[in-house]
């Protein structure tokens, strides 16, 4: 599978497995280890979504079945509002870890920005002293809008190497991309699939049929195309083996055109700029 490369030399596969709202021990537990055994190599949870443990053993049994080890898997988890604070940022992340029953993450995010831009900023001063002073391999953002980000890089020293946020055809995001770009910081995409909406769309679905391939294949190879990592999510073991098949054919322009124009700019999530958690 194809990587990025972070601004500090770091690799990261661009396309991960979410496990949002997979809050079954059970069920999350084997998701993780379909979507290991299937091929993924990037796992993406948060304190937040109350799945740590199942997430880490479900990497833990995958690794034990495949003969995988650790540094094979990509693995990012996202410090919460309630953890907010330089001084809170360290333990924040070593509960992760006991959790996830991990050594290391491979990339630790703050999951929003908060309205208050002086504790954003301490708080990503302590995600900055996280990455000097422990095993954390890359810090970034979630949800992080244009203004916030530069709030941020006036006033700290290390910045993101990425923002994971929501995006997808009817929502993509155009003046942020623009100002990722120019920063040399990546676009991670959540809900790339508008939490399903969209695979019901009539072009989508048209355009899946010309190429062969499922809705979702065809959305997530369109994020693709773009440079963007998706993390689509599924309890499904079908749909976990299907939406990692989207390296075997190409989007042609015109049809990347035509699914860019479903841009409404329309949210499905909340606003980061007045989200409080």
């Amino acid at each position: 599978m194809e990587s990025i490369e972070f601004y500090n030399g770091h690799q990261m596969p661009m396309l991960g497995f979410g496990t949002f709202e997979l809050t079954d021990f059970e069920e999350c537990k084997e998701a993780v280890k379909t979507a290991i055994l299937s091929g993924y190599r990037h796992i993406d949870t948060a304190k937040r979504y109350n799945n740590e443990e199942a997430v880490g053993q479900g990497i833990k049994e995958a690794l034990e079945e495949s003969g995988l080890t650790r540094s094979d898997i990509f693995v990012t988890s996202k410090l919460w509002l309630t953890d907010f604070g330089r001084e809170h940022v360290e333990q924040a992340y070593i509960q992760s870890l006991k959790r996830l029953n991990l050594d290391y993450l491979d990339l630790y995010l703050m999951h929003w920005p908060g309205t208050d831009e002086a504790r954003m900023i301490d708080t990503w001063q302590g995600m900055e002293d996280l990455y000097k002073d422990t095993n954390v391999r890359n810090i970034g953002v979630c949800n992080f809008l244009p203004s916030q980000l530069e709030a941020l890089l006036a006033q700290v020293s290390i910045k993101p190497v990425i923002n994971q946020v929501e995006f997808h055809p009817e929502f993509t995001q155009k003046e942020l991309n623009v100002y990722l770009k120019a920063q040399k910081v990546y676009l991670e995409s959540w809900s790339s699939l508008a939490r399903g909406a969209l695979l019901r769309n009539n072009l989508i679905k048209q355009i899946a049929e010309k190429y062969g391939k499922s809705p979702a294949q065809i959305i997530l190879r369109w994020v693709y195309q773009q440079g963007i990592v998706a993390i689509p999510r599924s309890a499904n073991p079908t749909h976990i083996k299907e939406n990692i098949d989207i390296f075997n054919f190409e989007i042609k322009d015109e049809d990347m055109q035509q699914i860019s124009s479903l841009d409404k700019n329309e949210r499905f999530g909340p606003n980061p700029a007045d989200y409080e958690g």
